[in-house]
């Protein structure tokens, strides 16, 4: 599923249209979601409003803000759509793309000084401002890098995990 997006940004920058996948609450999955019933409880009770309805499911918006996986969007949800163990990460992990102004040579740390992980940190590159890299592992996939990024350089890409060979 995609939302569609219009921003004054993007228009003023010629990416008047964007697609983005959507996010779901911590913990709900694609079969969970199911049972959501619509009602909007976990929306109304999420403390940093980063939850909407699209659609009839509830959805995060990372550009108002982050995730702090407080669960009051669980304990206000009425129907089995979130897991019984509070979850501590999303199924996704920033990525950040290459109209960073940092990796053009403008100086920017702001991703940086919102990860509540130390997930993003920057490396020194000769002749230029330091450069992101990003750890997907300690990564929580909260957002917090997202809406402080001036460029929307930032998006969540699915965790993928190896096959291990034996």
């Amino acid at each position: 599923m995609r939302d569609v997006v219009s921003t004054r940004r993007g228009f003023l920058t010629g990416r008047s249209v964007r697609t983005r996948p959507i996010f779901y609450p911590p913990g709900v999955t694609d079969r969970s979601i199911r049972d959501c019933s619509g009602c909007g409880d976990c929306a109304a009770a999420c403390p940093t409003s980063i939850i909407s309805m699209q659609n009839g499911v509830p959805a995060l918006d990372f550009d108002a803000g982050e995730c702090a996986f407080c669960g009051e969007c669980a304990n206000h949800c009425p129907e089995p759509v979130f897991p019984a163990v509070r979850a501590t990460q999303f199924a996704h992990h920033a990525v950040i793309a290459t109209s960073c102004l940092a990796m053009n040579y403008v100086d920017c740390m702001a991703c940086r000084d919102a990860c509540p992980t130390a997930a993003i940190r920057f490396k020194p590159r000769l002749g230029g401002p330091f450069v992101p890299s990003l750890e997907a592992d300690p990564c929580t996939g909260c957002g917090a890098c997202i809406s402080v990024c001036p460029t929307q350089a930032i998006t969540m890409t699915a965790r993928t995990t190896e096959a291990v060979h034996a």
